[in-house]
Formats: C-alpha cells, structure tokens, sequence
C-alpha cells in the first residue's frame, strides 16, 4: 500500500468537496438518541475534522433528535465558508427512540426548518429525501410527491441542492424528472454491492454516490479476508473499507462516522493511501 493521496475532490452540486468527510450520527447517544455522554469530546471531534480537512459534514435533524445539528452549530458556527453540511429529513423520532416515517409535506417542511434552525442557517446547501417504505432498506414507491415539495422549498431558496438516501434506480430515474438530484445515498460496502451498476450509472452523470455503512453499521460486517488484509497492510479494517471505497469509483464520497478523536485521524488517513491491484483483486471477492 502507498502513499499518493488518491483521494482528491468531487463536486457536490456547485461546491467542490473532499471525498473523504464526517457522518455526525456516532455523536447523539446510544441508538442515535438522546444527548452524548461527553458533550465536550463530541464538539472536539467536530473541530478535529474540520481541522483535519473535512469540508463535508453529513447530519440529520433527526440525530438525537437535534441532538447532532446543535452540536455541529456550537462547535463549528460560524462555519468556514467552504464547509459543505448535507442533512435528510423522511424520519422523525418517537418517544422510544422508534424510527418513524414522516413524508407528509407539512412533516417535510417542518424538517427543513428545524434542520434550519438548529444549524443556525438561512439556507440548507444539501437535503436529502430519505425514504422509508420498508424497515429492511431500499424498497420501490413513488417518491414524486415528497419530493416535489422538497423541490418547492428549493424554489423558495431554503434548499440549495437535493439528493436521495435509500432509494432503488426507479426512484432516481422518477426524482430527476421532479429536480435536479446531485447525490444519491445509499448502503454499500465490500459485501452489499447491489448498487454497482448504479455507481457507475451516476458517476458518468456527474452524481456523487455516498454509500453509507462501509462496515455493515449495526450489524457489522464478518470478513476475514478483510482482516486479514488489513492486519497485512498494519492499519485498521475500516481503513481498508475506506480506501477500497475511494478507488471503487471517483465520484465515492466518504462519510465515516465515529466519536473518537483517535478514529477520526485513522478514518482521514484513508484519504493518503492506495491499495494495490492484487489486494484490490482480493476484496473484491468478498462480495462473492
């Protein structure tokens, strides 16, 4: 493995972003619900990132819920002009801590302003439409109406750009005949990879792909050939994931999600290193 820094820059609608940069869903409590057990290292991780180089914060309103939008406006406002925040509205939290769908459009619009409000801007520069047909992942449904009130709010100028989270390619195809879409996201990693058709599909059209769980996310992914590579290669297995991602497709951004100061560098240092062909030929057979 060598040290090139592959990972370079994509275009996320009119702002050029780095591809590797921070998911905030690590920073709410335990089920991504309630308040962090220590405020004070979650706003560290933040600035740490930011630091580092991320110009590309992934969140949700319905982290916490609030919890995680508060947080990145506390640690980071007023934010560094390049910054690029993405969030997603669709959901809403119940008591419990339940996932619950909300694609009604007074639900939609609510989103948006309290994704507003608690990130202290007047404008949100990407919002994705996360669909929830079904609770085991992406499942066909039209999303014409949920997103053309998304696309209003753009109208309005309280939306930048939109993008999709959890959608099949009958989705996409039926959202950009509502609005132009500049990403989709959507589960992928070394074993699920449903979406590659579609990865290459969107990168010919200059759509960025941001895949999410790149380690399985709660139910983790067992690969020993992973290990085993990573263990090789002396770095971590979501370095190896990570890395294996960025030279899967250039128009991969990264949003690796993590709590911890120590993970957050090792997440980043993906961004400097290259698997070889032969251990890229290797993993690629774990989906297999």
């Amino acid at each position: 493995m060598s040290s090139t820094n592959q990972s370079s820059t994509f275009k996320l609608g009119d702002r050029i972003t780095r591809r590797v940069g921070y998911g905030a869903m690590q920073l709410a409590g335990p089920g991504v619900f309630g308040p962090p057990k220590d405020r004070d290292a979650a706003l560290t991780v933040l600035r740490e990132a930011v630091a580092g180089g991320v110009n590309h914060i992934d969140t949700s309103d319905y982290y916490g819920p609030h919890v995680t939008n508060q947080l990145i406006r506390e640690a980071l406002a007023p934010y560094p002009d390049d910054l690029v925040i993405v969030t997603k509205i669709g959901a809403r939290r119940g008591a419990d801590g339940s996932w619950i769908p909300a694609m009604s459009p007074a639900e939609l619009r609510q989103a948006v302003h309290d994704n507003l409000r608690n990130l202290g801007l007047d404008v949100l520069d990407v919002v994705n439409l996360r669909t929830m047909f079904s609770p085991h992942g992406a499942a066909e449904g039209s999303i014409e109406a949920p997103l053309t009130v998304l696309a209003d709010l753009q109208r309005q100028g309280l939306v930048r750009h939109i993008g999709l989270s959890n959608v099949t390619s009958a989705q996409i195809e039926e959202g950009r005949r509502v609005a132009p879409i500049v990403c989709v996201q959507n589960h992928y990693n070394l074993a699920h990879r449903a979406d590659d058709a579609l990865i290459s599909n969107l990168a010919r059209d200059g759509i960025a792909y941001v895949p999410f769980f790149p380690l399985g996310g709660f139910t983790p992914l067992q690969s020993s050939t992973l290990s085993d590579v990573a263990a090789r290669l002396k770095v971590t297995p979501m370095v190896v994931a990570l890395v294996w991602l960025l030279q899967r497709s250039t128009n991969i951004l990264l949003i690796p999600g993590t709590s911890s100061v120590a993970h957050l560098r090792e997440n980043l240092g993906a961004a400097q290193l290259t698997l070889s062909p032969q251990i890229v030929a290797e993993l690629d057979g774990v989906a297999s």
